[in-house]
């Protein structure tokens, strides 16, 4: 994650929140996530260039535009598909595609979703041949296609098959966890940030928690562009 990004996350707790009205959360009986979160930074992997390469692509538009839009999200949660299903498209075309905005996604994996954790590693893994957007979107809208299969890696790899992505080689890298860190220390990141829920969208000076129509996206970027200037 670059530096910018970096210091929104590390803000969060500072921010306004507007809380929506359905989110994915934690269950009663959880405590932590599925495995240990590493306290290291993204940044921290320095010369390791496929950490570096995984890490940069999950982060979409040009590199000045003046808002970021981050997005904390699990694969799995349902209310994640319906932000993307309803308002991805939308907010990617009107504001990353016009310069105003970067996207980033930051993985956070709930345990109460035991394929949130296969999907983020093949995700990320997808981002080392250039195609994590393109997992993002097939893994959200085929989310009932992999998500209740035990185990998910050969759903997965069907769908990452039909949007180009070598399955070879992204076995290889998630057998191998080569992104496991990164996830880890998203989760970590975001948590001590205070999200406890996905989908969580920080967008300027707001935390806007549960799904919410897309208008409300629009407004807070529309006023964070407005005091951008």
């Amino acid at each position: 994650m670059t530096r910018a990004a970096s210091a929104v996350l590390t803000g969060m707790s500072a921010l306004v929140l507007l809380v929506g009205a359905a989110a994915c959360t934690r269950s009663a009986g959880a405590a932590g996530r599925a495995t240990a979160a590493s306290s290291t930074s993204v940044t921290a992997h320095g010369p390791d260039s496929v950490s570096a390469k995984l890490d940069q692509s999950r982060i979409l538009g040009d590199s000045t535009a003046p808002v970021w839009f981050i997005m904390i999200s699990d694969f799995q949660c349902p209310y994640c598909k319906q932000f993307h299903d309803e308002s991805f498209a939308a907010l990617r075309k009107d504001y990353v595609a016009t310069g105003k905005v970067r996207m980033a996604y930051i993985n956070f994996p709930l345990p109460i979703h035991q394929n949130a954790w296969p999907a983020a590693e093949a995700a990320m893994c997808a981002g080392a041949q250039g195609k994590f957007w393109p997992m993002h979107d097939v893994l959200f809208s085929s989310q009932d296609a992999w998500e209740d299969q035990h185990p998910a890696v050969h759903a997965i790899d069907s769908l990452a098959a039909s949007i180009g992505v070598d399955t070879m080689a992204l076995d290889r890298c998630v057998s191998q966890h080569a992104s496991k860190a990164l996830i880890d220390a998203d989760a970590d990141r975001a948590e001590r940030a205070g999200a406890r829920s996905t989908p969580t969208v920080i967008i300027g000076k707001q935390i806007l928690v549960g799904v919410q129509p897309l208008a409300n996206y629009r407004r807070s970027i529309d006023s964070a562009l407005a005091k951008s200037k």
